[in-house]
């Protein structure tokens, strides 16, 4: 099984990573289209880290169905049920495995999500 990346990062690391049928979702944070970080509270946040989770996938041929996993770090506890309530949004139906903490992040964003998903190539 090869391992193939996809997508650039000013930081070293894939946004993707495909090993088989399996594409692994680097930490994703609120960064817009245009590089800058997205303001707005919690929710806009998650909303813009959602999207990029789905960018993400979509480079490797994977879609938000096909996520089995996600980890989710929020900046503070407190922050959970707004940030539910878009992820609820984003997995409606048949929801992902999911694990959420509270921890310090690397710049001054609300959240951060990593994801797995399944997703058997097609030859």
């Amino acid at each position: 099984m090869a391992k193939q990346t996809f997508g650039t990062s000013h930081v070293p690391l894939s946004p993707a990573v495909r090993a088989g049928d399996f594409v692994f979702i680097s930490g994703q944070v609120p960064v817009g289209p245009d590089g800058a970080l997205v303001g707005g509270g919690v929710a806009a946040e998650a909303e813009q880290v959602l999207a990029n989770v789905k960018t993400a996938l979509e480079l490797a041929g994977a879609g938000m169905e096909d996520v089995v996993k996600t980890t989710v770090w929020l900046r503070d506890a407190a922050d959970f049920a707004e940030m539910n309530a878009v992820y609820a949004r984003h997995f409606a139906t048949n929801p992902p495995a999911r694990t959420t903490v509270e921890s310090r992040l690397m710049v001054d964003i609300a959240l951060e999500i990593e994801a797995i998903a399944y997703c058997p190539q097609q030859d």
